[in-house]
């Protein structure tokens, strides 16, 4: 089987290596708009050779669109013009709604499946690829039911070769799901990254800034040119989660301001409990979290 990959950066070339690694493909052919992207995808092994867009298209059995998302909804529609009818067409945009709606009438949407691999770093470019990102993570599959079962089954085979377990959503589910869980974290670490970056002491901070403060703010080292059509896709669940984030931040607000440590000491041991969520533990409080509940909350 040959499989093209459209876009040959963090994604796409992290793919390319793994898929190569598990012999899913006989062939990996690169499509990059950049050149110096695509030279450097040939010299590091990710793909076996590279190829203009049309021919690229036309030459594989399955082709994978690591695009961001504006490019995806443009070249989408083009992509399934000039593919074969056996040929599969996926994509790993991280907004799913206005990609699945660009080619909702084309007679070819069901050799299309919608796609979104939850991993990713804030690196970017060939150079960025690594083995072994996704193994072990969730990839979303959207809409699934509108795609002809061979092409859903050759793109879920394809994620069982990365080490990816699947989920099933709709378009609506998974932006609105990802609005919180993907694009709130990294609207929050621009916004720190501002906001420290905005004081006149600023160098003083950067100086002192610890792993803690690092490792929140390293989302804001990444790409507008993937992350502003994110954001504009997706804007009215981003809207939503921005505006739970603040209306959060601003109970915090409150609680120093009045100085209420009770209700303080209240809010960061609810956000104690993320910790039993992300292990998939029971979320009910231990006693010694209890016990600290009771002395400080007021009667």
């Amino acid at each position: 089987m040959k499989l093209t990959v459209v876009g040959l950066g963090l994604i796409g070339g992290s793919m390319a290596i793994d898929l190569r690694k598990s012999r899913f493909a006989k062939e990996i052919i690169g499509v990059d708009n950049r050149p110096e992207h695509a030279d450097e995808a040939v010299r590091l092994g990710i793909v076996d050779r590279v190829t203009d867009f049309e021919q690229g298209i036309k030459e594989a059995d399955l082709i994978l669109l690591a695009l961001p998302v504006d490019q995806i909804i443009a070249l989408l529609p083009k992509v399934l013009d000039l593919i074969s009818p056996s040929s599969t067409v996926a994509d790993v945009g991280s907004t799913k709604r206005q990609i699945v709606a660009s080619i909702a009438d084309h007679p070819l949407r069901g050799n299309f499946v919608a796609t979104h691999p939850m991993a990713g770093t804030e690196n970017s470019g060939p150079g960025a690829a690594i083995s072994g990102l996704f193994s072990g993570k969730l990839t979303i599959v959207c809409d699934h039911e509108q795609s002809r079962p061979q092409h859903l089954a050759l793109v879920e085979k394809m994620y069982q070769s990365l080490g990816m377990s699947t989920a099933y959503m709709s378009s609506d589910e998974q932006d609105h799901t990802t609005a919180f869980v993907s694009h709130l974290p990294h609207a929050a670490a621009f916004a720190l990254a501002n906001a420290v970056l905005a004081k006149e002491d600023g160098s003083i901070i950067f100086d002192l800034a610890s792993g803690g403060f690092q490792s929140t703010v390293r989302l804001a080292k990444s790409s507008p040119e993937m992350w502003a059509p994110i954001f504009r896709q997706n804007r009215d669940y981003v809207i939503e989660a921005v505006n739970a984030y603040i209306h959060h931040l601003k109970d915090f607000r409150e609680a120093l301001k009045d100085d209420e440590q009770d209700h303080l000491i209240k809010l960061i041991l609810e956000a104690n409990k993320i910790r039993t969520v992300l292990s998939g533990e029971s979320t009910s409080m231990t006693k010694n979290e209890a016990t600290i509940v009771k002395l400080y909350t007021k009667k």
